[in-house]
């Protein structure tokens, strides 16, 4: 059973909250500038990482619904971030990639997130990144563990 008094789970609630928020505060600000926003961050992120990628594929990955992820996705292709294709193997498939003005900017964005990661992960050693990443890793995908 779960002590939801205990104060170390609460300082761990906390403190991923505060990390998330410190994470997010620069992009946000780039995205800001732009009229985007955190959903149009993952995207172009999940896009950038799975160049070809389709749309069901990354509405699986974003665990969203058609309808939330219609808008933004749609924004972004007009803006001429994201570009979408009909795969060729079949013609009902559309596949997803960056422009090279998306690129840049997802660049941008999470290069920000990657300068602060790789800051906090040389001040606190190796030891301290490969519980990071076990914890997220467990977080993220509970069924795995």
């Amino acid at each position: 059973m779960v002590d939801l008094n205990n104060s170390s789970t609460r300082e761990a609630i906390e403190q991923l909250y505060f990390g998330y928020r410190a994470i997010t505060e620069q992009p946000d600000r780039i995205l800001e500038k732009k009229g985007l926003g955190r959903v149009h961050h993952r995207i172009l992120y999940f896009v950038g990482r799975n160049p070809g990628t389709t749309v069901n594929a990354l509405l699986a990955t974003l665990n969203v619904s058609k309808q939330a992820l219609n808008a933004p996705l749609r924004q972004l292709i007009e803006m001429g971030l994201v570009s979408m294709a009909t795969a060729e193997h079949d013609r009902r498939v559309r596949q997803l990639v960056l422009t090279r003005v998306g690129q840049q900017l997802e660049t941008q964005l999470t290069g920000t997130q990657m300068a602060q990661l790789q800051a906090v992960f040389e001040k606190t050693g190796p030891q301290a990144v490969a519980g990071w990443h076990k914890v997220m890793a467990v977080l993220s995908n509970p069924q795995k563990s």
